[in-house]
């Protein structure tokens, strides 16, 4: 399930990618497969090892072009042990809600990149999080937990202040909404109730035969109801 679409990223074969917080790593997978030179970046050590470890199994199996490249490192996000302008595109996704000093890991995000690179930061959207928060303490106070619910001109804001230069918003999964809706409402942690049972079922199999019907229901819904925006920046080049 990716929340950033590569395609209107721009993405291509050899350039040097970060994904910044990559969690399970399921962009840095699509990214490795699209020819990249990807870094996972994660302060989670146990979830890296799966990542590099899926990342093998893709070369194994001749999943990834020739001349690809896939590394994982572990880190903070508030100090990134990265070059100036070390990467060609930064991806950012569902992690800034986390940060507490959130500008500080912006301005760490926009030194890694390279003057006329691009950057995509994408969190959960205001008002399906708004509604997540009224419904359940413990969805956002837990350890590791959200943090902050950003307005898309606010996120904006914080970006263009770093250093970036907006380029356009777009908006994805406005079918998981409704499913995080029913979880915060029966609890988080309550993986039996039926009714988030069927909702997760429908989820599964939307995401794994991808039917037209569904697949064109989210896109005409995702600019009302999406659960993520994703925000689609530059790094200005000197003297732009």
């Amino acid at each position: 399930m990716l929340t950033v679409d590569f395609d209107r990223l721009g993405v291509r074969p050899g350039q040097r990618v970060l994904d910044l917080g990559c969690g399970g790593g399921r962009h840095a997978f699509e990214l490795y497969r699209r020819g990249t030179d990807i870094t996972a970046f994660d302060q989670d050590v146990e979830e890296l090892e799966n990542v590099a470890a899926m990342f093998a199994a893709m070369k194994d199996e001749g999943e990834v072009p020739e001349g690809a490249k896939a590394q994982t490192v572990s880190g903070d996000a508030l100090a990134l042990p990265f070059a100036d302008g070390e990467f060609d595109v930064v991806i950012a996704s569902e992690i800034m809600e986390h940060i507490p000093e959130d500008e500080k890991a912006m301005r760490e995000l926009v030194r890694v990149v390279k003057p006329g690179g691009r950057v995509v930061v994408t969190v959960p959207r205001a008002w399906p999080e708004r509604i997540c928060w009224a419904l359940s303490d413990e969805y956002h106070q837990v350890e590791g937990g959200h943090v902050r619910i950003y307005s898309a001109d606010e996120l904006i804001g914080k970006l263009t202040d770093a250093g970036l230069r907006y380029v356009f918003r777009d908006y994805a999964h406005a079918l998981h909404s409704p499913y995080w809706w029913i979880k915060c409402a029966v609890g988080t942690d309550n993986n039996d109730h039926p009714l988030a049972k069927a909702y997760h079922a429908f989820l599964v199999w939307d995401m794994m035969k991808a039917p037209w019907i569904s697949r064109t229901a989210e896109k005409l819904l995702n600019p009302v109801a999406g659960k993520s925006i994703a925000i689609y920046l530059g790094k200005p080049r000197a003297g732009a």
